[in-house]
């Protein structure tokens, strides 16, 4: 399996590299924006797992995003891509495998 994984990833890099693109945007990893500690903004998420005033889990395929804080809401959400505000206290991977 790790095998099939470092092939992707090759795979993925070669076809960054042809067309000129991040590989981050070509193997679809999630991208984070923050605006001072008032908004964050994430690219490529798979859906909201948690979601309160203090705590919002989001799913991405480098694992769970967990933004705490108080009067959380969500701004703006789209199939992709998230916007968050409120007061961020702290923005961790959970349960991520690297």
């Amino acid at each position: 399996m790790e095998r099939n994984r470092r092939e992707k990833g090759r795979v993925l890099d070669s076809v960054a590299e042809l067309f000129d693109l991040p590989a981050d945007v070509v193997a679809g990893l999630p991208r984070l924006e923050m605006v001072g500690s008032r908004q964050l903004y994430l690219e490529h998420h798979t859906g909201i797992l948690a979601y309160s005033d203090t705590q919002i889990d989001a799913n991405t395929a480098a694992g769970v995003l967990r933004v705490t804080g108080e009067h959380l809401t969500l701004l703006a959400m789209t199939a992709g891509e998230l916007r968050i505000g409120g007061r961020i206290d702290a923005v961790a991977w959970v349960g991520a495998d690297g």
